[in-house]
């Protein structure tokens, strides 16, 4: 692999760290096995061989095998003595290598998991979190680069959550292994290297992330920038750039698929007048297609003075390819063609 130039990073203010999403996901499973006994870690090399993005390093050394559990390289199975397991009242924690292989369990997340709570008119919960790393990776081509945010958001009875930063992932891995929905947490394995600033606070044992509330990131006057997961980063980096101009992009993280906040985005655009709506997936009924109808089935409508703008992944499979894979994914540069396009400059 290539060697990056090494960088001093920035001194962090009194009582932040930097700390990589790995390690957010890795401390947040480590808190709520130690928490709640009931919680237990479940997939393919969860345990002896600590993950295969080592998100579960050291957890089996800890909690042992009834706690942290590898199972044979079949989703369907698994998956299914998991939402089980949750119906007879544990926390399972139910990892899939990617969520590509998540297709091959389908049938348990939405039919089993899902529909179980209305089903039995409320009587029988399933707390069950199904994680793992969602949407493009690198050079893994088509059947391993699809964002699943509008399969599992489609679906009635799961929560759905994609978080960007470190402190989403901790804090967002915390409340949906807490809540006694089922959750599906769509992580990103280029994220999981990566380090972000986190708070005194936001690494506390107590520490959760609402499920159902969005983050404003960044504040702006001009443009409302909508996006989940790695796409934030490049909202960020695309606002910067914009900053120069004198274009102000307000930069809203969703964190949460479902139950979307749209209120957030609604009076980010009551203030902006404009939206752009950032995503690795395909644009066909995709989670910005579900932005844009809230909105102008609302009364933030009536403030747009330009038509909302949709920045997705290409309508394609994912090609192999370096330089097809970087023209199918939303770069920083579509994101500031999409803003300028929006607001006429």
């Amino acid at each position: 692999s290539r060697r990056l130039p090494a960088v001093s990073p920035p001194s962090p203010a009194a009582g932040v760290s930097q700390v990589t999403v790995r390690d957010a996901l890795n401390q947040a499973l480590d808190e709520e096995l130690e928490r709640d006994e009931r919680v237990f870690l479940l997939g393919e090399e969860v345990a002896q061989y600590d993950g295969a993005y080592k998100i579960s390093r050291g957890l089996w050394k800890k909690y042992g095998d009834k706690r942290v559990i590898d199972t044979p390289i079949s989703e369907m199975g698994f998956t299914g003595i998991a939402v089980g397991a949750a119906m007879a009242g544990l926390r399972p924690v139910c990892e899939f290598m990617t969520f590509n292989f998540s297709m091959q369990a389908i049938d348990q997340v939405i039919n089993s998991a899902a529909k179980t709570c209305y089903m039995s008119s409320g009587s029988i919960a399933v707390p069950i979190v199904f994680r793992g790393p969602n949407g493009a990776s690198a050079g893994v081509a088509a059947q391993h680069s699809q964002c699943f945010a509008a399969w599992y958001g489609h679906c009635p009875g799961l929560k759905v959550v994609s978080p960007w930063s470190s402190e989403d992932a901790k804090g967002l891995l915390k409340a949906s292994i807490r809540d006694d929905n089922p959750v599906v947490m769509l992580e990103n394995e280029l994220l999981y290297g990566v380090p972000f600033e986190m708070s005194e606070q936001a690494q506390s044992k107590d520490f959760v992330v609402p499920i159902g509330k969005a983050k404003i990131e960044k504040q702006g006057t001009h443009v409302t920038l909508v996006s989940h997961s790695r796409p934030v980063g490049h909202c960020l980096e695309a606002a910067a750039v914009l900053a120069k101009e004198g274009v102000e992009c307000e930069v809203i993280n969703l964190r949460t698929i479902r139950p979307m906040d749209i209120e957030t985005v609604e009076a980010s655009v009551v203030k902006t007048n404009h939206l752009v709506t950032v995503e690795g997936g395909w644009p066909q009924f995709g989670v910005g297609a579900e932005i844009c109808a809230r909105i102008m089935e609302g009364s933030a409508f009536n403030y747009l003075d330009a038509p909302a703008v949709r920045v997705t992944g290409a309508d394609v499979p994912m090609p192999y390819a370096k330089i097809l894979e970087d023209n199918c994914i939303p770069q920083v540069k579509d994101i500031i063609f999409a803003v300028k396009k929006t607001l006429n400059i």
